[in-house]
């Protein structure tokens, strides 16, 4: 396949914060590949290098954060030579490739969810990609709607089902006024606590307990976007433990 334009949509959602999203390669260096790395989306492109060295196609493009919300994402990438759009959810980033050619070079297939072990260097330690993905279009071609009907030949479908499973975790959301209280368990002596969270603040309580018998408190928060953790014992000399991370 030897493009000067390309349209390329999908939405996805997903709790992981690594994983190959889409990937194409072809025999002369060219590659496009879109990605998952530490929870932001990361665009690689090379629409050609030369030997000599002295044309350096490859050209890497980062937008968005958190993207490991399971909340879905749209990405639409529209490519016309050199000019490249990049669209995560509404926001668009405009940029143009490194090198000095306008065709994108692959060969006859291109993969969704992962990408086949080539042996080259760029498929050693790329994660598959886990979650849900809809509305993949490429280039015109409806791919989800041709995998289901499987009508994609050749091609070589894994373990898909094509319903997307929702997680078991019931999340709470705190304004800045609301708490949750819940009982504790008397006559203890062990006190843990394990959680997620997730917040844009950079100051806030997360936990706070009172030992009983007056014997201290234990209290967990942010401050300055640092998670801290301190502990107050009363009846030692060295009555404070301060943890920050």
């Amino acid at each position: 396949m030897k493009t000067l334009k390309d349209v390329i949509s999908l939405k996805f959602k997903t709790s992981e914060s690594e994983g190959v999203i889409f990937h194409g390669e072809g025999q002369q260096g060219d590659y496009i590949t879109l990605e998952l790395k530490k929870a932001k989306l990361v665009l690689n492109l090379n629409l050609g290098s030369n030997q000599l060295g002295s044309i350096y196609g490859h050209t890497s493009v980062m937008t968005g954060s958190l993207l490991d919300d399971h909340h879905w994402h749209s990405i639409i990438i529209e490519r016309h030579g050199r000019n490249i759009n990049l669209t995560l959810d509404r926001h668009m980033q405009h940029f143009r490739t490194n090198g000095e050619f306008d065709y994108l070079d692959l060969d006859y297939e291109i993969t969704f969810g992962g990408m086949p072990f080539s042996g080259k260097p760029s498929s050693n330690s790329r994660k598959n990609f886990k979650g849900c993905m809809e509305s993949i279009n490429y280039n015109g071609n409806n791919i989800t709607d041709l995998a289901k009907r499987k009508k994609l030949e050749p091609s070589n479908v894994g373990n898909l089902s094509f319903s997307c499973v929702e997680p078991q975790t019931v999340p709470v959301f705190f304004n800045a006024t609301s708490y949750l209280e819940v009982p504790g368990r008397p006559k203890q002596d062990l006190f843990s606590v394990s959680f997620l969270f997730r917040t844009w603040n950079p100051n806030g309580l997360l936990v706070f307990s009172n030992f009983e018998d007056d014997l201290g408190n234990v209290e967990i928060d942010i401050s300055e976007g640092k998670v801290s953790v301190h502990i107050n014992v009363t009846q030692v000399k060295k009555n404070r433990i301060d943890i920050s991370s």
